[in-house]
């Protein structure tokens, strides 16, 4: 569909009418902008304003899409012309906002994955949560993108591109534990006991004693933790 060859059409029957963007635009609902839009090639007409547009020029749908006139012998070869391209026409502009939509999730997902963390406490697990959200836009995002895969081929990717995500995640609250001093977002567990505060995270345990700085130990279930082993390691 040329797109330039039908805004041309439209601008040259206009003025054969004699009536400026601006008539035109009043009689169909739309501003004189929208006019000048189509016949710069920039826009198509929606499709609801099809049929009055070409009520207003005086010519059918078919020569429209083709951009010029078209006489007998060639209208039923040009009518099948026009359906194949405004199907293709079509499906481009829903891959395109769709791919738009998915862009979206994605860097969206990506936004609130990274700044719940910085937003939200440390003592807070809306921080987690919300992270574990953008997560999740983010691979619905990775998922619209790769609709044209084959379904066990996007599973795995989504379930690959999920862990790794996931997996930064975990890492960067790993990192903000030892050198911020604060306890770990994505934890499932906390137990406390005096001055002693243990919480049951991902691969390892994060304690803090008196002076509220967290250390870092190898991971143990907390229905099973000696305080007594933490209170000495406190001491010293």
């Amino acid at each position: 569909m040329n797109q330039e060859k039908i805004g041309k059409f439209i601008a040259k029957l206009r003025k054969e009418k004699k009536i400026t963007q601006h008539e035109l635009g009043e009689k169909l609902g739309v501003t004189d902008k929208t006019i000048s839009r189509w016949e710069n090639g920039n826009y198509m007409p929606d499709l609801s304003l099809l049929k009055p547009l070409c009520k207003e020029l005086n010519i059918s749908i078919n020569e429209l899409l083709s951009g010029e006139r078209i006489d007998k012998d060639n209208y039923q070869e040009k009518f099948e012309e026009n359906v194949i391209n405004t199907i293709d026409y079509t499906n481009k502009k829903i891959t395109k906002y769709s791919n738009i939509i998915s862009m979206l999730l994605i860097v969206f997902g990506l936004i609130i994955s990274l700044s719940a963390i910085t937003i939200f406490p440390s003592e807070s697990s809306w921080g987690s949560i919300y992270s574990i959200f953008g997560i999740i836009m983010f691979t619905m995002g990775i998922n619209r993108f790769t609709s044209y895969m084959k379904l066990y081929k996007r599973i795995i990717l989504i379930v690959i591109i999920f862990i790794i995500t996931f997996g930064m995640l975990i890492f960067a609250d790993y990192l903000n534990v030892k050198m911020n001093n604060e306890p770990p977002r994505f934890r499932f567990n906390t137990l406390t006991q005096d001055e002693i505060i243990i919480h049951e995270s991902f691969f390892y345990n994060a304690y803090s004693c008196k002076d509220n700085i967290f250390y870092l130990d190898k991971y143990n279930n907390l229905n099973e933790i000696d305080f007594n082993y933490y209170e000495k390691k406190c001491i010293k």
